[in-house]
Formats: structure tokens, sequence, C-alpha cells
């Protein structure tokens, strides 16, 4: 089989459904191909948060910004009403290097346009009284939080870029692409596009090799979050809260706690004791309530835990957003603008050189 289109996305994860939403939305042809079903990669393996403020990344805060702006106008544009219940997010600090890197980063977080302070330890106690008798120096409180439904904005936008005239086709494997004859090998046939865009998740690394773009991805990370047992009666409903030592997150979920922390890495079993006991640590009226698996799921990663997202111009071009690390859903809707502006040659209204792999891109180490 062969068939022509104009830009062919790999990628079926809310980031690849935002980006062929834009560009079809914006007029242009777009086939959209994914190996399994829509959302079934990173996309299943998040903690269900929006939020817009990334500690010592002010990057990811501007675009996690840009995105909640999205979000919010979701029910006039694409259409859809999202849930999104504000809850906040509220980070632990109880070292002092915390505190220091917490107001050495502040000007560019409230620069890149997040809402975000630096509050006291009693302050911190009192929106999260779950807190036990920690050291707790202060806390970072961010009242743009909210609990929404990943699910619901895959269906959304994927709903959205069909209407606009996109063709997603799951099930259906990229075996090899051919930039520079603007090429996508697939299973089920060959197609031709004069642009090609990866956001492929954790399967961008050899998709963006055969670009020729020196890409300094890490390897893929299985994320795991974890669920407990019901809460005891009476436990309160608390902000989104990380412990930045431990990197333990926490917020409610039903009548339970979804857990995250960090990466299982080989020996899952030592990580789930690990996470138990620094939650009873932190958390000490919650001992003795069980940990299950909540979902998991491959995460792709970059060096700086920043989006590569830009470039190579064309005919035929080929353009990337992948690397999320973890930050894709707070990151998907403005990932999609900016690969549209990329594509179409308008102003992206953002210096996209900070994400864009290139001399420009600091911080990078393989």
């Amino acid at each position: 089989m062969s068939a022509g289109s104009r830009v062919v996305v790999i990628g079926g994860g809310v980031i690849g459904l935002s980006i062929a939403f834009h560009l079809a939305e914006a007029g242009v042809d777009v086939t959209l191909l994914e190996r399994g079903t829509l959302g079934s990669g990173a996309s299943r393996a998040t903690a269900d948060v929006v939020r817009s403020y990334f500690a010592g990344n002010p990057v990811s805060s501007s675009l996690a910004v840009r995105s909640l702006e999205a979000y919010r106008a979701f029910p006039s544009r694409p259409g859809t009403e999202l849930p999104l219940r504000q809850v906040g997010y509220l980070v632990l600090f109880t070292e002092p290097d915390q505190l220091a890197a917490f107001n050495a980063d502040l000007a560019a977080q409230r620069a890149a346009g997040v809402d975000v302070e630096l509050i006291s330890a009693e302050e911190a106690r009192e929106r999260n009284p779950l807190i036990g008798d920690l050291r707790l120096l202060g806390a970072a409180y961010s009242p743009d939080a909210y609990i929404s439904d990943t699910a619901a904005i895959v269906t959304a936008y994927a709903r959205a870029a069909e209407q606009a005239g996109a063709a997603l086709r799951t099930g259906c494997p990229v075996t090899a692409i051919d930039p520079e004859a603007g090429r996508v090998q697939t299973a089920d046939g060959e197609l031709s596009a004069d642009a090609i865009v990866c956001a492929a998740g954790a399967w961008s690394a050899s998709l963006v090799r055969c670009a020729g773009v020196d890409m300094p991805l890490t390897e893929p990370i299985e994320q795991e979050l974890l669920t407990t047992d019901p809460l005891p009666p009476g436990t309160p409903e608390v902000p989104v809260t990380l412990h930045a030592a431990s990197g333990l997150l926490i917020r409610n979920r039903g009548d339970r706690l979804l857990i995250g922390m960090g990466y299982p890495g080989p020996d899952r079993e030592s990580w789930r004791r690990e996470v138990a006991a620094r939650l009873v640590e932190t958390y000490p009226s919650l001992a003795g309530l069980g940990l299950h698996t909540a979902v998991t799921g491959l995460r792709d990663a970059s060096p700086d835990k920043t989006a590569f997202i830009g470039h190579q111009p064309g005919p035929p071009a080929f353009l990337y957003a992948t690397g999320f690390s973890g930050h894709g859903l707070c990151n998907a809707p403005a990932a999609g603008e900016l690969v549209r502006d990329l594509y179409l040659d308008r102003d992206p209204g953002m210096d996209v050189t900070a994400l864009a792999v290139g001399p420009t891109r600091t911080g990078l180490t393989r």
C-alpha cells in the first residue's frame, strides 16, 4: 500500500494527538500512526495531574502555563468539557539547599507566568494535615494544580483531530523512516509526506537517529504508580504534595491515595518497600495501609528533564516533540501549538531554541 500525506505524525499519545489536532485544525493534511492503541504509552501512566510549577525548570513551567490555559479553554476549543478539579501543588522542603534553590529559581518561574510562593512550615501543615513530625523548613505552594483525566484528554484530542480531517491509524507500528525522501515504512506499507513528526515517546530514539538528529535521549524508563488501601474515615483531601528530598508524591484518588516516587528500577520489590517506608515517615497516620500497583508504563526522558521540540527544515521536513520526562500531560497543548507553528513557519510565541537540539541547548549530557 502506498499513500500520500502532507504530514505524518508518529505516536498516538497525548503529545502526538495534540500535534495532529493543531495541524489539522490549521488545514494541514495529517495522518497519525500509533503502534498500539491511542494513549497506550506514557499517557496511560500519569497521575492525571496538570500543573504549572516545575521546580528548577522554568522552560517546562512556561510550556505548562501555556498548556494550562488551553486546558481551561477546552470547552470552547476543541469543544470538550474536561474534569479540572483544583487542588494546588505543595513541595515540602526539609533541607536548607532546597530553600536556596527555590529562591534562586523564583524570578525565572515568575517570568514564566507561574503562580508560586514560599510558605511556612505551619501553613504547609494547614494545607496538608497528614504531614507528620518532619523537620520541615518551609514549602513551595502553587494553586495552579488540577486533577484531570488523561484518558478524557486523549479522547478529546483524537475526536477533534478526526473532525478536523486527520486520519488516525492504530495498530500500525513504524518500522523505518527515510526523512530525506519523505518516506515512512509501516507493517501495512509505505507512506510519503513532505514532513514527518516524531512524537513517539519511549520509541523515539531510533526514529531521530534515522533522521540524523543527535538527540541525547536516555533509555526509556518504566513508571509505576501505586495506590493505597482505602483511607481511614475522616482523612482530609490534600494538595498534590511532593516531598522534595525523597521524591514521594501523593494525591487523593477517590477514597485512596495515588503515590509515585521516582522509578522502580530492576528491583521492584525493594523500591516498593522504600516507598512504603517513606510514606509512613512522612505521613505517620497512614501506617498499616497496603500499597498496590495502580498503573505502569514506559516514559521517554531527556538528560535535563525538558522536552525536545524542534525541526529540520525541508521539504521534506523532520520535526520532533519527545523527551518529556513525565511532563507530557502538562506540556501537551503547548507542544501541539509549537510543532504546528514550526511546520507552518509561524511565530511560536516563545524562544524555541531552548527546546531544540543544538548548541543553544545547555545542560545536556549523554
